[in-house]
Order: structure tokens, then sequence, then C-alpha cells
């Protein structure tokens, strides 16, 4: 799916690179199709990084997709410069009259917090509210997830003894859902946090399907009933690096972290790490937009009753 998205974008010419089909708006807007319009509310830190994540996941499969990105106005990134959001990203006043056949909500540094005490939650509620008439199907990650699990389910997170971080292996639950349509049996997925959710809420949530779950790292995708809804509670679209930077990162700050399992070769963080999840992140990511964004999406949302 060719992802339309600004030259100057600094991810543009890495994804060109990797040789992700990006489209520019000259040859775009000869195409007689409907382009999806995703929506990319980017609440990490490391903006630049994240969105190259993730357009990199947006533009595998055939069709056109527009993509804006959102930030919060209630709280400023430090991590990124002004002149970047100013350029390429839109806060949720700019767009409240628009409609998105999709979107996706990232994880945030702020799991330590109870979710009144973020600093943006106020409108990062309103956000999630207005989804619900104005975005065919949201794709929640991290703590995102556990926002959305929070916000529209009630089932509130809780702390861990230890950071759940590494790789671990996962259990697909409902192999027939189209979400997992694909999927090994067992597969591998990163997590990088210190809260969890019950799985035992989720499964007696009569609107949510557990899909699927790690032992060692507990609930990680869970679907809507209505499709409306899509959680993850890890990071697939995580490099390999990724962690390695994360716990080089909280070493440098004197943070008393192991080491993620199941990660480095051989335990030996002097070897490189090796994506051992990236052919599920891509399954995942086009089954969404097939399944739950092209396939659900009206055509004409004018006359939608969404």
């Amino acid at each position: 799916m060719p992802i339309k998205i600004p030259q100057t974008l600094p991810a543009s010419h890495l994804l060109k690179k990797e040789n992700i089909f990006v489209m520019d708006e000259g040859r775009a807007s000869k195409q007689d199709i409907r382009p999806l319009n995703i929506a990319i509310l980017n609440l990490m830190p490391e903006k630049e990084r994240t969105e190259l994540q993730l357009l990199r996941l947006l533009g595998n499969t055939p069709l056109q997709v527009n993509v804006t990105f959102l930030h919060t106005a209630s709280y400023a990134s430090k991590n990124v410069s002004k002149s970047h959001l100013d350029t390429f990203y839109s806060s949720i006043d700019e767009v409240k009259d628009e409609n998105f056949d999709g979107m996706i909500i990232t994880g945030a540094p702020v799991e330590h917090l109870d979710f009144e005490e973020v600093s943006y939650w106020d409108e990062l509620a309103d956000i999630m509210e207005w989804t619900n008439t104005h975005v065919t199907s949201v794709m929640h990650i991290c703590w995102g997830a556990q926002a959305a699990l929070y916000y529209h389910y009630g089932i509130d997170k809780f702390e861990l003894d230890e950071k759940c971080f590494g790789i671990f292996e996962h259990d697909v639950r409902h192999p027939k859902t189209r979400l997992v349509r694909g999927f090994n049996d067992t597969y591998y997925a990163p997590h990088s946090r210190y809260t969890a959710v019950s799985e035992e809420e989720i499964k007696k949530n009569d609107r949510l399907t557990l899909l699927s779950a790690s032992e060692e790292a507990g609930a990680f995708l869970i679907k809507s009933k209505d499709s409306k809804h899509i959680m993850i509670t890890g990071h697939l679209e995580y490099d390999a690096d990724t962690l390695a930077e994360e716990y080089e990162r909280d070493l440098a700050k004197g943070v008393d972290i192991a080491k993620p399992k199941n990660y480095f070769p051989n335990g030996d963080i002097t070897q490189e790490p090796k994506n051992t999840w990236r052919s599920h992140t891509h399954l995942l990511f086009s089954n969404w937009l097939n399944y739950y964004v092209y396939q659900e999406t009206p055509f004409d949302w004018d006359s939608s009753n969404l």
C-alpha cells in the first residue's frame, strides 16, 4: 500500500532506501481511487523513529494511504523540534471535523502514572471519544492499548514486580479471527513495560476477545467484538536494536534493570540482536488495514452512519 507523505519528512528518504513504496502528491492525484486516510497520534518521545517504524508497516499493502500525524496540544514533546511538529503534525482541533478510515494511537512513557495523572489525559480521552464517530477502526499500542482498555472498557492496569522486557513467545487463541489470519500457532513479539492488564478481566468482558497471549508476558492482542478497537500490549513495530538502545539508555540513567530476556544472541550483550518478529508484524498490519479498515470503512463518509 503506497503511502503518501510529504517529500520533506525525514523518514521519506529512509523508506525509499528500504524500497518502501512512497508516493508524492503529484502521482497520488492521478490515481482514480479513494485512498485510505490514516491518522497517527504519536505519543512516543522519539517521534521521528516511531514515524519511520509505523510508515514502514503501512506501506506494505496494495492501496494508497494518506497519513496524518497528530500531536497533543496540551503537552509539548521535549524530544522533537517545534519546527518538525509545526511542519508535519496537526492537533485534534485542526482535524476534528474530518473522518479517518483508521487510526493508530502509540504508546507513551507515562505508565508509572495513574491515567488521570497524565498531563494530557483529558485531551486523550476526548480524542478516544471522538474516534467513536470519526474513525472506522483504531489500533492502540502498548500504553495506548492500556489507555483504551481503561477508557472504553473500564479495565485498569497494574504494576509488575519487575519490568516486562524482552522478546516473548505468544500463542494464538482464536486462529480463525481475520486479524491473525496467516499467523503461526506461536510467534514472538517485543515487550517493554512496567505495567500489565488482567487476562481474566479481558476474558470476562463480553465486548472483548483475547486473541493472543504469552505465559511470560500476559495478554497481548485484544480485539473488541465490533472490531472498532485493536489493542496490542507490546511493540511489534520495534526495530531489531530498539530494546538494546532502551537497555543502554536505562543503564546510563542508573536504572537497576535486567537485560532484555530472549533478546541478545546467547545472552551476550555484545552480539547484535536479531529481528524474530518482523514477518508477523507486517502480517498484523496488513490484516488490520485489509479486513478492519479497507473492507469496513464507508466509501462516502458523508452518507455513513458510523
